[in-house]
């Protein structure tokens, strides 16, 4: 199952793992969307089942996961995929978008898996996969609720890991941390160095996220510069913003726009009533 599964990386994970011969549970806001990708698992041969659902209701969220059980029977592997981005200064950001995007990029996080994690504790098998970010590693500015809300998944998975670990449960978790991927909800973002820090094309990321899935890989940073932040911490400070700001950090947002069908026409994201989302 996927959330924000209806455009972007969701979108094409959803298309790799039904070529394989699995059942994709595809859940989005967009209506319009969530058609066009259930035809075109459809029409390659996939079997597909789609359900709108706001990831931010949380009863809502229980009905429908109660919903798919009664269809298909337990969930096998979820990934939460969906988010949104304001990509503005902190102070500039509204109230209701701050908690919009926590609502959907953490707590949303929360309700999915407390809908399916029950059944998967009492087979003792499951996948959870988490897409976080490389954000969710390093602080960058203009993101600063979407570093607080990808920070917060990045510790939810490895809690979560260690929980099951420690119980000996056999279901495993999968965290993603790319750097900013080329679908769109990033559009205007320039990397300094595309030969260290690259924006990632879609295509490949999704499939090295359905590989990582394929192998129970526990943790999956792109690209490989990004794994050296954890090496950084251990300077000074002044000497980890520098860097930071050396490799584009600082600047990489400066002209950013977002995805075309969700800005409003002064450049920003645009949260419809506060509850918008976007995959990848």
């Amino acid at each position: 199952m996927i959330t924000g599964g209806a455009s972007g990386i969701g979108k094409l994970m959803g298309q790799i793992m039904a070529k394989k011969g699995a059942t994709i549970i595809i859940w989005d806001i967009d209506e319009k969307k969530l058609k066009s990708a259930a035809k075109e698992i459809k029409d390659a041969g996939g079997n597909v089942i789609t359900n709108k659902c706001d990831i931010t209701d949380r009863k809502l969220v229980y009905r429908t996961a109660q919903k798919v059980k009664e269809k298909v029977g337990n969930v096998d592997i979820l990934i939460n995929n969906a988010g949104i981005v304001t990509g503005k200064p902190f102070w500039e950001c509204t109230d209701e978008e701050l908690q919009a995007t926590m609502d959907v990029n953490t707590m949303g996080l929360f309700w999915t898996v407390k809908a399916f994690l029950p059944d998967m504790i009492e087979a003792n098998s499951g996948h959870l996969v988490t897409i976080s970010s490389a954000a969710g590693m390093v602080g960058a500015t203009r993101l600063t609720d979407y570093n607080a809300s990808k920070f917060a998944a990045f510790g939810f998975d490895e809690s979560l890991r260690m929980e099951f670990r420690r119980r000996k449960m056999n279901i495993r978790t999968t965290i993603i941390c790319p750097y900013f991927i080329n679908t769109g909800m990033f559009k205007g973002v320039k990397t300094r160095f595309p030969r260290l820090l690259p924006i990632l094309e879609e295509d490949v990321v999704a499939r090295k996220i359905v590989k990582a899935i394929e192998s129970n890989k526990a943790r999956l940073i792109m690209p490989g510069l990004v794994y050296s932040s954890w090496i950084m911490r251990y300077l000074p400070v002044s000497v980890f913003d520098w860097i930071s700001s050396f490799l584009g950090v600082s600047t990489a947002m400066d002209d950013f726009i977002g995805r075309e069908n969700d800005v409003s026409p002064n450049g920003r994201q645009k949260l419809a009533d506060g509850k918008a989302q976007a995959s990848g």
